[in-house]
């Protein structure tokens, strides 16, 4: 089950340097001006082995007259609907502003964990003055500095703690192959054809399906749950509120599916939109299977199947061992071979390689081609296992780990993807310390 932490307060209180620390990269624009986040960032983060997903807002500004801190405002309160903790961000500098206390007024409202941290904490005073925030009406306050984390690990530990307890429910426990793509590409329309069945509107009007909805479906023996998901549009063509929610519930379904069909409208190609995607997939570390959907059309350009793939395979770099499927639902040309693919994928994420069998495999290819001297140090490889994962995650004990570098990490998966049957799958490789 994923689980979202959104990060809100008004402008320049340190939001989105909070959001870079916890997702370990520098993907929010961080700026002195005021409402440079002009909407939501996701990104992934993980702490004491529950992994999460974090949305950055735009400062909560009321009263304004800007137009674009009145769709700050609105996509704020729409996060604080669908996040499942909410981490309520001030300026320990600034001291309680009226702003803060519209922000507070909001939160008051919402029956949510919520977790008031005053930022910007960096000295011993700082440090006293913060008992002033009692005053926004919350039983707790933790102080961070976000520039150098400190204070970031309690706020976490508390964040985590509150965290919706993970459920089991047996019967639902089948696997899940989430249909996502931009919208008007054709999901919906995919699954009648599967299911033979008009459940859900088609219409040639973008963001007909507002939400996912699952169907237990059964094929080639086996069953599992066919997953329609509202399609993912650039942020800046995110206007609409319902549309929001499309997009965090696509989003979601990815995050819970085990296997991804991406499907791409040839007719518009393999754009940028698509291309984030399909990192999103991989960020996810799920399955996925490329389908090409109204190649009928294609067919009568001059595009050929091998340029479009050979596209498309040079976009996704380096990650090209990925199926790509040519499919026409309004012709049922290739649907049911999507989900066959779909099913080897699956079957591909879950496989489990036996110790001994990595070892005899890729032990002698190691010894032939081994990492290169760093330093004048020599790294020997000893033992490889595959970990209890759900997707596959692979630890190589060596005597110096920290010597080994990405080229050869990539090495090491081309060796994997080689001799075991990989497609369609992203796969982790951990250095560790014999």
């Amino acid at each position: 089950m994923s689980v979202f932490v959104a990060i809100v307060g008004r402008p320049n209180v340190g939001k989105s340097t909070l959001f870079n620390r916890l997702i370990e990269r520098r993907e929010a624009i961080v700026d002195a001006v005021s409402g440079v986040t002009r909407d939501r960032h996701y990104g992934k983060s993980d702490w004491n082995g529950r992994e999460f997903s974090v949305i950055d807002t735009g400062g909560y500004v009321t009263g304004s007259e800007d137009i674009f801190e009145q769709e700050i405002d609105k996509q704020v309160q729409l996060a604080l609907e669908e996040a499942d903790v909410i981490v309520f961000m001030v300026d320990a500098h600034a001291g309680i502003t009226p702003m803060d206390k519209e922000v507070a007024k909001l939160l008051h409202r919402i029956k949510k964990p919520i977790f008031l941290t005053v930022n910007k904490v960096d000295n011993p005073k700082l440090l006293q003055n913060a008992v002033e925030f009692y005053g926004l009406g919350f039983d707790k306050y933790y102080t961070i500095a976000s520039t150098n984390g400190s204070g970031t690990g309690d706020l976490l530990d508390a964040v985590v703690a509150a965290f919706p307890k993970k459920t089991v429910v047996e019967e639902e426990d089948l696997p899940r192959f989430a249909v996502v793509g931009r919208p008007n590409a054709g999901k919906s329309s995919f699954i009648n054809a599967l299911i033979g069945k008009e459940r859900y509107i088609v219409t040639d009007i973008a963001g007909t399906t507002r939400d996912a909805i699952d169907t237990k479906y059964s094929r080639f023996g086996f069953e599992f749950n066919l997953v329609d998901t509202a399609g993912i549009r650039r942020k800046t063509k995110v206007k609409e509120d319902l549309e929001f929610y499309s997009v965090m519930r696509s989003v979601r379904a990815i995050e819970n599916s085990d296997v991804c069909l991406l499907m791409v409208d040839v007719t518009r190609g393999f754009d940028k939109q698509v291309k984030n995607i399909f990192w999103l997939i991989q960020r996810n570390r799920k399955g996925v299977v490329i389908l090409i959907n109204k190649w009928d059309l294609a067919q009568k350009e001059t595009n050929t199947l091998k340029k479009v793939e050979a596209e498309i395979r040079k976009e996704i770099e380096p990650y090209i061992d990925v199926p790509i499927l040519f499919i026409s639902v309004k012709e049922k040309q290739r649907i049911f071979k999507a989900i066959e693919t779909a099913l080897e994928v699956y079957k591909n994420r879950s496989q489990k390689i036996k110790t001994r069998k990595l070892n005899d495999v890729l032990l002698p290819i190691i010894e032939s081609f081994p990492p290169p001297a760093n330093k004048g140090k020599y790294v020997k490889i000893k033992f490889i296992t595959q970990l209890p994962t759900t997707q596959p995650q692979f630890a190589f004990f060596c005597n110096l780990p920290q010597y080994i570098k990405e080229p050869y990490k990539r090495f090491l998966e081309n060796q994997l993807r080689k001799h075991f049957n990989f497609t369609g799958v992203p796969i982790s490789i951990y250095m560790r310390k014999k």
